[in-house]
């Protein structure tokens, strides 16, 4: 028997959303399928459009009676069908293949300076409450701690446009809903993001340097150092302190040029690139 190999095979997920088979999407897909395959890993594709995803969160993701009809509350309704088993088959099959991954990689095109419908849709439905986090487990307490995800997206836009004095705006202060909200939020440790910028708008020889780069990084991905955020130890985690940072963490923070992260930047300078790169800070 070859149990032990079995065992040790490690399961990748791709969570991916773009209409068109011929699109760079598509390709950036494609080459994480290979190249996380000759790894060795499991690969786990959910296509949400040929799924035909259900987008919209309802009352039609449960199964049996609502514990409160009267007052349709998604958050508390899906939690208990959860603890019970009732959830909807669709988000069921998502669910098991978020518990099976060590990685999952989001793949998808920024669309209004976030993901497409659909794919808010999967995070709204698959990532419920008692599944993806509690008020207890959230952030680096958060049930998916040992799992790492990430954003691998392109943009319409060039990548002077997402400067800091860009025309859109700095993409750090983008991606802190995503990276923080959202994944971090449920406990992963978070991977630098792949940007692919503008492939639209670039020549044939950049888009293949572009995939070539991605098959490049990865070969490597997950030896990566996560990306940093503040530990939830760093805060009074009660309503009286109002889960902001103690007093002392503050004090001896003044001193410093920059805040902690794009999101707690402590009115102080954003430190740079935090959203984009692993770096080394005394955060852990």
């Amino acid at each position: 028997m070859d149990g032990s190999s079995s065992m040790a095979q490690k399961t990748a997920l791709i969570v991916y959303a773009h209409q068109s088979s011929a699109s760079f999407n598509a390709a950036a897909r494609d080459a994480s399928v290979q190249e996380l395959k000759n790894q060795g890993f499991k690969v786990i594709v959910s296509d949400l459009y040929e799924m035909n995803f259900r987008a919209s969160a309802t009352q039609d993701d449960i199964i049996g009676d609502l514990k409160k009809p009267e007052h349709f509350q998604y958050g508390d309704e899906t939690m208990l069908a959860w603890k019970e088993g009732r959830l909807s088959e669709d988000i069921v099959a998502e669910q098991r293949k978020v518990e099976e991954a060590e990685l999952i990689i989001f793949q998808f095109p920024l669309w209004w300076f976030s993901v497409p419908g659909i794919m808010k849709g999967w995070i709204d439905r698959v990532l419920t409450q008692g599944f993806a986090f509690t008020l207890q487990k959230m952030y680096d307490n958060g049930g998916f701690k040992g799992k790492k995800a990430m954003l691998s997206f392109t943009t319409g836009a060039t990548q002077t446009m997402f400067q800091p004095d860009g025309l859109n705006g700095d993409v750090n202060v983008v991606l802190w809903p995503l990276q923080n909200g959202v994944l971090r939020f449920c406990g992963f440790q978070v991977l630098a993001p792949q940007i692919f910028w503008a492939p639209a708008h670039s020549p044939l020889e950049v888009r293949t340097a572009m995939l070539e780069g991605w098959r490049a990084r990865l070969k490597g991905l997950l030896a990566e150092e996560p990306l940093t955020f503040v530990p939830t130890q760093m805060f009074d985690l009660s309503f009286k302190g109002g889960f902001k940072l103690w007093p002392k963490v503050k004090e001896d923070q003044e001193s410093e040029p920059y805040g902690f992260t794009t999101g707690h930047h402590l009115g102080k300078r954003l430190p740079p690139d935090n959203q984009l790169k692993a770096q080394a800070t005394k955060q852990k």
